[in-house]
């Protein structure tokens, strides 16, 4: 007997009542187990994309999630409500009112699916849709559906309706590897979701029902989309009264591909993602600074590649706040030839005299020197050491600024010697400058740049001088706000102030045709440096409220003759400079004022206090109850016998002048006599004044050297050099061994000591009766 249509039908729907009206029972029960089941997770913890922004919340890049999707969380709050609303018009308009199953929509499915005969309809809340993808349930078998209602219970049970919404509207699939609002609106629009029009919002409010066939990525979504989206304009428009924007029956929303996602300052974004988690991340780069140095590195490349200059990196920061504002790697991020990827910021490089900058701030601070004691730079031996300068001459009687600006390497060292410990080294270390060697490795070469620094490194140690003597870590983020800073006190802020006018004085590159000298506007404090080999140029400085870093290179290490800090990186440091400057005036914000600092008068020769017998003075700094204070001893007067023309001796008034004359070391003497320069010397003492004791300085004994142990083989006749300097009216040294004299030799030149094992007692005197001694240790050398 057949049964009528119409009876079928109506025992299937009295069937399906009964099976919603079980699985609600069936619900309702598991409403009260669940609340003894632990609570589950809201979402798979599969990893969220990065997102990483300017100061000016401009989209620098997006990265993937570990499970290759774009996908990134956005609080609900961010969420605009035409977003939230348009979301919930397409999907689940009863959403806050079921208990995450909607039974008129299982039940309407249900017909359509499978008594309709139409397409297949799953009628799925937004709870039921979460579940299913949190939980990876197959919900197109019955079985599958159940388990999906059941899980939408429990989500329903543990957490609220916003917090469902939340995850939803965060794991819902855009199309392609596209999930969350958060990405879709970054991918599609390039706008953050809070910035999504009503346009937007409704186009990708309607993607989530069928993303394949939805796709904006695929030419062959379009049609469905722009169908989708006009259907539920038209809702909105009845449900909200109102119309939307349309062209040729369109809503009017450009779509970016995910290849015109923005790709931008990849170095300083590979450096934040490095060390943040997944999220929004706003860095502190800011996007005009940027632009800035990119343009003036890439033009300076171009314009010098004649020269092998082909590489650089840049980095500017605020030192009031340490924010990086510029952050440039390389010369060009994408070019496999001079490995652009690498970030040449971050690469450890012998930073040659750019440190010098730091030896003097460290003697200032101990009181050793001021920015104008006279130093000396001549040949020096320290041990076995012999240090030169690059252009391998000497300069004679220089003044520690002097000596600063024009990168003298025998002044520098000289000073690093005297430093007291924990000296340079100890300093760097407290730095945190990282994979130093042992101090010994280095030895007094590293005042010469001996030690491997970052370009990040340096310019924070310049910020630093900026900074009073306080060293502060570069901040690249803003985005969670930085922990609090913890600042490490390097030099005091009087002798970071005074390092900071010695560089003052440092002249911009003499092929530097641009406004060089423009009046009214401050010198720029800034120090170039050269490594060993030219492999590296380095100049960096202070810009206003700026550190400016520039390195000129090559990240293979490849030497180039052309890398001179002056004539490298020089050029393009001040490209910068004047770059910033023509957007507005740069106002420094170093602090001087309340500093412990006077500015006194001293004598233009020996850099001392002057003295009677003084006629040229310049101003110094000057660091109270610390810079060192001595009467200048270069100029003197000498009584002179009106009759005779030589010394006179002590006492005697009648027919004596008192004449001034300069009293310079031997050693400066003899370079002085070399160059052909004269000397106003004075003449010999008189031969019937030698009972007098003599005043002036007694000799200093500079080989051998103190501390120093000294071998010998049995009968080799191994010589040791004997050398001291002595005031200007002294000629000659003799030389004792244990009160023995063993021989003499003219000032600034040096007797050779044949050498025999023991401890002796090493004594030099000079023609005026003033006599220095040292220690000598000679060991027999083992075979």
């Amino acid at each position: 007997m057949t049964i009528p249509r119409r009876e079928t039908i109506r025992r299937l729907s009295t069937i399906l009542g009964w099976s919603i009206a079980s699985i609600f029972v069936c619900a309702v029960a598991g409403w009260v187990l669940l609340g003894l089941q632990p609570k589950p997770l809201l979402v798979n913890q599969a990893g969220f994309s990065q997102a990483v922004y300017d100061r000016d919340g401009h989209l620098m890049r997006l990265t993937l999630s570990s499970d290759e999707k774009y996908r990134l969380w956005v609080p609900l709050s961010e969420i605009p409500p035409t977003m939230i609303e348009a979301t919930l018009l397409q999907e689940d308009a009863w959403f806050r009112w079921h208990p995450g199953v909607n039974p008129v929509s299982i039940l309407r499915a249900f017909r359509t699916t499978y008594l309709g005969g139409s397409r297949r309809v799953g009628g799925s809340t937004i709870t039921m849709q979460l579940a299913r993808q949190r939980f990876g349930i197959d919900s197109r078998t019955l079985r599958g559906k159940i388990q999906q209602i059941v899980r939408a219970t429990e989500l329903e049970r543990f957490y609220s309706k916003d917090e469902i919404l939340e995850a939803y509207l965060n794991v819902a699939p855009y199309g392609g590897n596209i999930e969350g609002v958060g990405a879709a609106s970054l991918v599609y629009f390039h706008e953050l979701p809070k910035q999504l029009s009503l346009a937007q919002a409704l186009t990708l409010a309607v993607i989530p029902q069928s993303p394949s066939r939805r796709n904006p990525l695929r030419r062959s979504g379009h049609q469905a989309l722009d169908t989708a989206r006009l259907r539920i304009a038209a809702l909105w428009a009845r449900t909200h009264g109102s119309g939307l924007p349309t062209n040729d029956g369109n809503l009017v929303v450009h779509i970016f591909s995910r290849r015109e996602l923005p790709y931008r300052a990849p170095h300083l974004v590979d450096r934040v993602l490095a060390t943040s988690g997944s999220g929004h991340i706003m860095s502190t780069l800011d996007p005009a600074d940027q632009s800035l140095l990119e343009l003036q590195l890439r033009t300076f490349i171009e314009r010098s590649h004649h020269l092998g200059i082909q590489n650089g990196s840049v980095i500017l920061l605020d030192y009031r706040t340490m924010q990086v504002k510029g952050y440039v790697g390389s010369a060009n991020y994408f070019e496999n030839q001079i490995d652009g990827q690498v970030n040449g910021l971050l690469g450890r490089r012998s930073p040659g005299s750019a440190l010098k900058p730091f030896i003097y701030a460290l003697a200032i601070d101990q009181g050793l020197i001021h920015p104008r004691t006279m130093l000396k730079d001549t040949k020096l031996r320290i041990a076995a050491y012999n240090p030169e300068n690059y252009d391998h001459d000497f300069m004679g009687p220089i003044d520690a600024t002097d000596a600063l600006v024009r990168s003298r390497n025998v002044p520098a060292i000289e000073v690093a010697n005297m430093l007291r410990p924990p000296g340079l080294y100890g300093f760097l270390k407290k730095a945190g400058v990282r994979n130093l060697r042992d101090e010994s490795f280095y030895g007094l070469a590293l005042a010469l740049g001996g030690a491997e620094v970052s370009m990040e490194e340096l310019a924070g140690l310049y910020a630093m001088l900026a900074n009073g003597g306080e060293l502060r870590p570069l901040v690249f983020s803003s985005s969670p706000a930085p922990a609090t800073i913890n600042s490490v006190r390097l030099l005091s802020p009087e002798a970071s102030y005074s390092v900071l006018e010695m560089l003052r004085e440092n002249p911009r590159p003499s092929a530097d045709f641009t406004s060089s000298q423009v009046p009214g506007i401050s010198a720029i404090p800034w120090k170039t440096g050269t490594s060993f080999g030219l492999r590296d140029a380095w100049a960096v400085g202070i810009v206003g409220p700026y550190a400016l870093g520039v390195w000129i290179g090559n990240f293979d290490g490849t030497p180039n003759a052309n890398f001179i800090g002056r004539e490298a990186a020089g050029p393009l440091f001040f490209q910068i400079v004047d770059a910033l400057r023509a957007r507005g005036p740069l106002r420094e914000m170093i602090v001087h004022q309340h500093l412990n600092l006077k500015r006194i008068k001293v004598c233009a020769l020996s850099g001392e206090l002057p003295g009677p017998y003084c006629e040229h003075f310049k101003e110094t700094l000057f660091i109270p109850g610390k810079s060192p204070i001595t009467t200048c001893s270069i100029h003197r007067g000498v009584p002179i016998d009106n009759h005779t023309g030589l010394r006179a001796c002590p006492r005697i008034i009648n027919g004596v002048t008192i004449r001034t004359y300069e009293f310079w070391p031997s050693d400066l003497l003899k370079l002085f006599r070399s160059a052909g320069l004269a000397r106003k010397m004075p003449p010999p003492l008189d031969s019937a004044c030698r009972k007098f004791a003599a005043s002036g300085m007694p000799p200093l004994i500079s080989s051998p050297s103190r501390g120093i142990t000294y071998s010998t083989a049995g009968g080799n006749g191994t010589e040791i050099p004997f050398a001291a300097v002595t005031d200007a009216d002294s000629r000659v040294v003799y030389w004792f061994v244990d009160d023995q004299l063993v021989g003499t030799s003219l000032s600034g030149e040096s007797f050779m000591w044949k050498a025999r094992p023991g401890s002796f007692l090493v004594r030099a005197i000079d023609q005026q009766g003033r006599a220095v001694a040292e220690q000598l240790k000679v060991l027999a050398a083992v075979n």
